[in-house]
């Protein structure tokens, strides 16, 4: 784990143990709850081993690892175009703005500095990332766990989850998840997060 993490304490980011584990239900969730109360800056981040890697879900993938040129990171602003893509069903749920960062593991600080800067200082944000937990230590961090399996980027962090939720969906447990959360804003009026235990 770096020592020089970034602080992010107005963040819930949200992880999870793998695919299809609620992170955008739970996001959805978070974003409505929040709406009107303060500015939402949502981000979604697929981390990349390597350039050259092959697709971490086997076959030829996507083309989302890959296709970020030379630079060490793509910061792409959803526009609402694809209804059907995770950072649409942000955007629709409520969010300001939304973004997805594709990053190389060692850029993923150096492309959330560029999301930073992209937002108003004062913006809540809600985060989908595993990854991200190794540069940034957010107010909250959720984690989801979904069957047996782990994914490497889940194992990584799992220890520094504020909770660990089993998978659930449904609308009571959102409500028990957000129960916990409490979001406040500062002297500054920048909004901060804790986890209540």
């Amino acid at each position: 784990m770096p020592s020089g993490l970034l602080h992010a304490p107005q963040m819930i980011l949200i992880g999870s143990s793998g695919r299809n584990a609620g992170k955008t239900i739970l996001a959805e969730a978070l974003i409505r709850a929040w709406k009107g109360k303060f500015p939402i800056a949502a981000l979604k981040i697929t981390g990349i081993a390597e350039r050259s890697a092959l697709c971490p879900r086997g076959g030829a993938g996507c083309g989302a690892c890959v296709n970020i040129g030379t630079a060490d990171f793509a910061l792409e602003e959803e526009l609402g175009l694809s209804p059907d893509k995770d950072t649409a069903r942000l955007l629709k749920a409520g969010a300001d703005r939304v973004f997805w960062l594709r990053a190389l593991y060692g850029a993923l600080q150096t492309g959330y500095q560029a999301f930073l800067d992209a937002i108003p200082t004062n913006a809540l944000i809600l985060c989908e990332s595993n990854s991200l937990r190794e540069a940034v230590r957010p107010g909250c961090f959720i984690m989801l766990i979904d069957g047996e399996t782990m994914k490497p980027t889940a194992s990584r962090v799992l220890d520094l989850a504020d909770m660990v939720v089993s998978n659930r969906k449904t609308p009571e447990d959102l409500t028990q998840i957000l129960s916990r959360i409490q979001a406040e804003p500062d002297e500054s009026g920048a909004v901060r997060i804790q986890a209540k235990p």
